[in-house]
């Protein structure tokens, strides 16, 4: 024991080392709960202490690590208001993303106030069930092309851009469709053709611009919190349209939301960039986590993938087929929800409105819960791939579910709670699909969105006219309710099949 003690202290430097090293470990764990790797055998006891080659190697991995943790502290500071160099601030990726969600909740809204308004413009003009459906579906004609050029355009000048341009194009359109259908039944379809030629480009831009300002392990809240506005677009849309058309008339609520896209585009012009290392606001310590978090790819300069090899692929085939699913039982619930109610329950447009608003208001908050759920178990370990069919089978069972148990619905209260458990399980597909794009083919998954939504926006176009015939002919919701549930069911089988978190592009 002496002879050990003495040799001990006759290394006093080196062991004074080690200790320091391992109070630094401690020191680390402590205030940036990060959880250091322990060295395999990179100090030895050999009748003294002896430095090996892993500890020197270690020893330059530890020295890149402490530069992201030390980032990771100074963001932490920055976002609680603590006192790194006295800064309090919000973080740069947060105003991104929460400018992007209100402009997806005006998407949405702006979609959502023709729904309604159809209503009163139906028995104005005496259209029929399968008419209805025809204008329900004209937003589609316009979105069905949009999206593959618009992903293109995203891939090539930045989500930023091409998301300016489509919000002030939308906004326009949103001004005229009062005109429009004051006019003639030719005009409001034109109208509402050329305002889904502008939305087309709303969700590639907003899936690529959060996937270029997030770290891989905070994309899917980022999602959640941008879908959840978009959801609450529903929400208000359908609060305020009843409320505007009886107080204001058929043009209050259509001046409302496009007087806000155009507020909102100002702000967007000179506060956001398409990429982080272009912005002039953002700090270096932001910076240096966003890119630490992320595997960069090369940059698309505006070429496209090779289309045989892109659709040789099943896990491209698993999102193609997971958007149709998604947009058919969507804008289904969408387009029909007032509807549904008004002519199986008898309730008023205004009631009709707040059964239909509350399970889209569900809806948000399940997203956002979805996005956290599938970044938690990221992080704890889970492979990418597990992680998306986890979500995207909740996404689509829980859904097919649902619509069975509506066709045995007796009250409008029962009606609403079924819709609202679609809806809100339906939303977990923001953390399977949606963000599934970008796992594959982060080069090009601005076109393979486009393609996807495209893909997704026939089949709307089908559902939402689809269902039109169905309850003309049937005289109820119960048959085309069925087919869908039966969709999402046949779906959720290919998608575990064929889809991977993999980059296969």
């Amino acid at each position: 024991m002496a002879a050990n003690s003495l040799q001990l202290h006759s290394f006093s430097p080196r062991s004074a080392r080690y200790l320091g090293s391992q109070s630094m470990s401690n020191l680390r764990r402590t205030h940036l709960s990060f959880e250091p790797r322990i060295l395999k055998q990179s100090i030895k006891w050999e009748g003294g202490w002896t430095r090996s080659e892993d500890h020197l190697k270690e020893k330059k991995q530890n020295r890149g690590c402490v530069v992201k943790c030390t980032a990771e502290s100074i963001e932490r500071g920055i976002l609680m208001g603590g006192k790194e160099g006295e800064i309090s601030m919000v973080s740069e990726r947060y105003k991104v993303v929460a400018l992007t969600a209100c402009v997806m909740c005006l998407c949405n809204a702006d979609r959502v106030v023709m729904s309604v308004a159809v209503v009163p413009l139906a028995a104005k003009y005496g259209w029929s069930s399968s008419f209805l459906g025809i204008v329900q579906s004209s937003f589609l004609w316009g979105y069905i092309f949009s999206s593959v050029i618009g992903g293109a355009l995203v891939d090539k000048y930045g989500g930023k851009r091409v998301m300016a341009w489509g919000v002030g194009l939308w906004s326009l359109a949103t001004l005229l469709t009062p005109w429009a259908a004051n006019h003639s039944t030719f005009g409001l379809l034109a109208v509402r053709a050329f305002f889904g030629l502008a939305e087309g480009v709303a969700l590639p831009s907003m899936s690529t611009l959060l996937s270029r300002w997030f770290p891989s392990h905070e994309r899917a809240s980022a999602v959640g919190i941008s879908m959840a506005g978009f959801h609450l677009g529903n929400v208000i849309g359908l609060l305020l349209t009843p409320i505007m058309l009886s107080t204001v008339g058929i043009s209050g609520p259509f001046i409302l939301f496009a007087s806000l896209g155009l507020m909102w585009l100002t702000t967007w012009a000179s506060g956001v960039t398409s990429d982080p290392r272009d912005s002039p606001f953002i700090s270096k310590s932001e910076l240096r986590l966003i890119q630490a978090g992320k595997t960069d790819s090369p940059t698309n300069k505006g070429q496209l993938p090779p289309l045989r090899l892109l659709f040789s692929k099943l896990p491209t085939w698993a999102i193609i087929f997971a958007n149709v699913t998604n947009n058919w039982g969507y804008f289904v619930l969408l387009s029909w929800m007032p509807v549904y109610f008004k002519t199986v329950f008898n309730v008023n447009l205004k009631q009709a409105a707040w059964f239909s608003a509350v399970p889209w208001g569900t809806m948000a908050l399940s997203g956002y819960i979805a996005g956290a759920a599938s970044d938690s178990l990221i992080k704890a370990g889970y492979s990418i791939t597990l992680v998306r069919k986890i979500m995207q089978s909740i996404g689509f069972i829980g859904p097919g579910v649902s619509l069975l148990c509506l066709n045995f619905a007796k009250t409008p209260v029962t009606a609403s709670m079924l819709i609202t458990a679609a809806l809100s399980l339906s939303s977990f597909s923001q953390a399977g699909f949606l963000l599934n794009m970008q796992d594959i083919a982060p080069q090009y998954a601005g076109f393979l969105h486009g393609i996807a939504n495209s893909a997704g926006t026939f089949a709307a176009i089908v559902s939402t006219i689809g269902t039109g015939y169905f309850v003309q002919w049937l005289g109820s919701f119960q048959a085309f309710l069925t087919v869908t549930a039966g969709l999402y069911f046949v779906t959720t089988i290919f998608w575990n099949m064929f889809a991977t978190g993999e980059r296969v592009f």
